[in-house]
């Protein structure tokens, strides 16, 4: 009978050792972690809804430009919905919806610059 080398018992000792390891509980998070991680998923949650707007403005334009260079009709294209603008991130831990700002005076309309070539 041959014996094991000794490194090769002590790699097999090592990976049965590791779903050991793995089932070690981790403690409970504190308040202040916990908070943390709700803020991060928010940001999170609020990025992604940033993407799917600026994804949204892209299609537009992409079908648009189409249209136009192909001269085909968009009248019967599958009608979509706005795209909607998210806004900037505003983090409530409460959930509360917060209070309306009061209406901004309409500012007078700047006037367009020509089209780049």
């Amino acid at each position: 009978m041959t014996r094991m080398h000794p490194w090769i018992a002590a790699s097999c000792a090592a990976l049965l050792a590791l779903p050991v390891a793995a089932l070690a509980k981790l403690p409970a998070p504190t308040p202040e972690a916990k908070a943390k991680a709700d803020e991060a998923k928010a940001k999170t949650a609020h990025g992604d809804k940033v993407s799917a707007y600026k994804l949204c403005l892209a299609m537009d334009r992409t079908a648009a430009h189409y249209f136009k260079s192909s001269g085909k009709d968009p009248g019967s294209a599958t009608a979509t919905p706005a795209c909607a603008d998210p806004g900037p991130f505003v983090y409530n831990p409460d959930g509360v919806a917060p209070a309306p700002a009061a209406p901004v005076a309409a500012a007078p309309a700047a006037t367009a610059a020509p089209p780049r070539k």
